[in-house]
């Protein structure tokens, strides 16, 4: 008898086994160690039950196939040598090959969420039937973790297919639905969910007499049949299409595809070599170890309630009303009836009313699964969005988010008529970016039920959402806040209340400081060419272009009152306003965007707002030393929101910064990039600047660590 139950053997007739994957002790089948050495001695049993002409393999989860392999089994490994992850590559390789070499046919029998080593484990089937539930989804996510797969998927996959599918789906990292993976040919067939198993035996059955699954076997051990003129063709597309998207940054796309057109031309069991070998190139390297990281900030993220107390009640939020139909309040409201959430959304103003519930509309009419906007979808969100004006409407919800303009008064006097109409339970909140929570909730009756809910813009596209504690909000409102926006697919992150919060507290030095360097003579291109080369989707000062440099200016005298030690006031961001220079939106600012695609052009103009503001000559220093005085200031008031205790852990500036601010998820966080470079280095590279004062100052936590030799991940 084997020691665990992961996987189950059973036999529901007569010449047909089953495997059945359901691990009790997690939410998510995992191919750990110990689970595929017990798919190993399964298929030993099976290998010696002569009658038997058909294995099935399933799972007992509803919703989730298999997930992938153990991460963290991973991380252990990220000090092996290479020749060792090359044999743990070709263990896998080998236990999944038997499916399609022994003597019985093999089905996977996919119901849910099939990816990374669960998606590898079927291509190794000889036949995938899916069902057709709503989260059936297959993919190779391996290259967000800076890898590829390794247990045969970039010489199956290419083989079932075709290369050019193959290609896309490895090195985008993807998944697909069941309806894409029957249409590209990775399923053989689909059925409900209640029917899976059935249908697979089925299957088996049918193919007895044909036996055409031995033909399969044959074509796919054998070089893919494609000219060099269409493999050339292919390869140079992908890869311009790939160093396109990555910038160069993210090796792993790159490697899958030398390894899928490299395996393509030469025999399945070569390819094999070949896969292991270049896997063992890519693990363990830095980018594998920050996005590795990366996963698990959010997999960490996806369990954390927010509050440190187990048992704490949680409004159950079945309805919402929006104040402000604005831009933010209009997305807050789309996102929420896309989850199914009765929605109320209200405006003083009816026009802006009317636009922000046709913009929410529109957004709510998009259907994943077709690609497009649907009327079906349309309707679907129609009839869970109520638009109003009256306050008693509006209070009616179990959750109310005022989303206007930033002006204490007016919100306070929002909060003072909707406040004694609210049930007991419900909870108001801000979608403030700037207004401290404590002094919006002065004058409310119940100042614990009070909370920030800091949404991104745009909404849709932004994962974050700041959850902002005042000081007498209390665990349950914060812990339903919190579970709210995991329920619209946000991660959410909880912050002690203070200037900025977290993420703008953080962004403000980052910004500051390209105004700095532009003071000094550093042109906009280089500050935007440095910041971009540290990995930053774009620079600081087509940030502010695109953020409005009048939201700019405000938001940050918002901060020289709050830090005015650290704060560079800048003459330039008044000099633009004034001139009416505001950024995209007027049509020019920093950059001038009044061309067709409206895209950033320099202006020769925007020099009389910034040359009559430089100091003396330019410092002599490096691309290398540029990025430093955008990042460390960065670095250094993260250490000070550490010590003002505004973050619950560390993690969360890293998870916050990734999917507030794009920062790079390739250097794995702010925080675990600090600990790359260790806290002593990071001393010695602000010296240069300390001249500057208390904004190159490094702060009494990161003297202590220099001392110690400790990391942030260690705090």
């Amino acid at each position: 008898m084997l020691p665990t139950a992961t996987i189950t053997l059973s036999f529901p007739q007569a010449g047909i086994a089953l495997l059945t994957f359901n691990d009790p002790s997690k939410g998510a089948n995992i191919l750990s160690r110990s689970v595929m050495d017990e798919l190993a001695a399964h298929l030993d049993e099976i290998d010696g039950c002569e009658d038997i002409y058909g294995v099935v393999i399933t799972s007992g989860k509803p919703g989730i196939f298999i997930a992938g392999a153990d991460i963290r089994e991973f991380v252990a490994s990220v000090g092996a040598s290479k020749e060792e992850i090359a044999a743990m590559s070709q263990r896998g390789q080998q236990i999944f090959a038997r499916l399609s070499s022994s003597r019985y046919m093999s089905v996977a029998a996919i119901d849910g969420v099939c990816v990374g080593g669960g998606a590898e484990l079927a291509v190794w089937c000889d036949c995938r039937i899916l069902s057709t539930g709503p989260k059936t989804e297959l993919g190779f996510p391996e290259v967000k973790l800076g890898i590829f797969p390794g247990w045969g998927g970039t010489v199956r996959l290419p083989r079932i297919v075709g290369l050019s599918n193959a290609v896309e789906m490895i090195t985008g990292g993807g998944s697909i639905s069941a309806a894409e993976a029957a249409k590209m040919g990775l399923a053989d067939d689909f059925t409900s969910p209640d029917d899976l198993v059935a249908a697979a035996i089925r299957m088996i059955e049918q193919d007895q007499e044909s036996k055409s699954y031995l033909q399969d076997r044959e074509v796919r051990s054998a070089a893919i049949e494609l000219s060099e003129t269409e493999m050339g063709f292919l390869g140079a597309t992908a890869s311009a299409y790939i160093q396109g998207q990555t910038k160069g940054q993210y090796p792993a796309p790159m490697a899958a595809l030398e390894a899928l057109l490299g395996g393509a031309m030469v025999d399945a069991e070569s390819a094999l070599a070949m896969e292991a070998e270049g896997l063992a190139g890519l693990f363990g390297t830095p980018v594998n170890a920050a996005l590795m990281n990366v996963f698990f900030l959010t997999d960490r993220n996806k369990k954390d309630e927010g509050v440190d107390q187990d048992d704490v009640e949680k409004t159950k939020i079945d309805s919402v009303s929006v104040i402000g139909a604005g831009i933010m309040g209009a997305g807050i409201a789309a996102a929420s009836i896309r989850r199914g959430i009765l929605t109320t959304l209200s405006d003083a103003n009816a026009e802006a009313l009317r636009r922000g519930v046709a913009g929410v509309l529109d957004e709510a009419a998009y259907d994943r699964d077709a690609g497009k906007k649907t009327i079906s979808k349309a309707v679907e969100g129609a009839a869970l969005l109520n638009a109003s004006t009256s306050d008693s409407e509006v209070a009616a919800s179990k959750l109310v988010i005022e989303a206007i303009v930033e002006n204490l008064e007016v919100k306070r006097k929002i909060y003072a008529r909707l406040e004694p109409q609210l049930a007991d339970d419900a909870i108001l909140a801000s979608n403030t970016s700037t207004l401290p929570i404590t002094q919006l909730a002065a004058n409310l009756a119940k100042p614990e039920r009070f909370v920030g809910i800091h949404f991104f813009n745009p909404v849709r596209k932004m994962k974050l959402v700041e959850v902002i504690r005042g000081e007498q909000t209390s665990d349950a409102t914060v812990a339903s806040a919190v579970a709210f926006a995991k329920r619209l697919g946000k991660f959410p992150i909880v912050v002690n209340d203070g200037p900025g919060f977290l993420v703008n507290r953080l962004l403000f030095p980052y910004m500051n400081e390209a105004l700095a360097l532009l003071q000094e003579g550093v042109s906009m291109e280089r500050v935007d060419k440095c910041a971009k080369k540290f990995g930053m989707p774009l620079g600081p000062i087509t940030l502010y272009d695109m953020v409005g440099i009048d939201t700019a200016f405000y938001a940050g005298r918002t901060m020289y009152d709050a830090f005015p030690d650290r704060t560079l006031a800048s003459p330039i961001l008044p000099a633009l306003v004034k001139a009416g220079r505001l950024g995209q939106k007027s049509g020019i600012g920093f950059y001038s965007y009044e061309n067709r695609k409206r895209k950033a052009q320099p202006d020769p103009g925007v020099a009389k707002y910034i040359d009559p503001y430089i100091k003396g000559m330019p410092r002599d220093e490096t691309d290398a030393q540029v990025i430093d005085r955008l990042f460390l200031p960065m670095l250094l008031e993260a250490t000070r929101a550490m010590e003002a205790n505004i973050v619950r852990d560390v993690r969360d500036i890293d998870l916050g910064l990734i999917f507030g601010l794009g920062f790079p998820p390739f250097k794995g966080g702010l925080m675990f990039w600090a600990d790359t470079i260790g806290a002593k280095q990071l001393v010695e590279r602000l010296k240069p600047w300390e001249d500057f004062g208390t904004r190159y100052k490094p702060t009494e936590l990161l003297l202590e660590m220099a001392k110690t030799g400790k990391k942030f991940y260690d705090l």
